[in-house]
């Protein structure tokens, strides 16, 4: 799972620096739990640091990233599913 084609929303390319989108890609590869189909990122700031809170729900995973981003501290729920052939990073609205 998450290992074939990545691809991202135009709403994703435009809002999210690609800075933020490698760290989440990155945080879904160095998952040490089974992977589910759909992986959601709550992004926001924190004590002037951009937060990112990585989750599923089978099996149960949380896992907090805080650090500094020389860009503008973006907030938004983010979900990455995976079909098997690809995975879509997204917005929860735009699912």
């Amino acid at each position: 799972m998450f290992s074939g084609k990545r691809f991202v929303t135009s709403g994703i390319a435009e809002k999210v620096p690609l800075l933020l989108q490698v760290i989440m890609w990155d945080m879904i590869d160095t998952m040490d739990e089974p992977k589910d189909y759909l992986q959601v990122f709550d992004l926001s700031e924190e004590n002037g640091k951009q937060k990112i809170v990585h989750s599923q729900e089978q099996p149960e995973y949380e896992k907090e990233c805080l650090f500094e981003t020389g860009t503008p501290f973006l907030c938004a729920k983010i979900f990455v599913i995976d079909d098997v052939t690809h995975s879509t990073m997204l917005f929860n609205y735009e699912y």
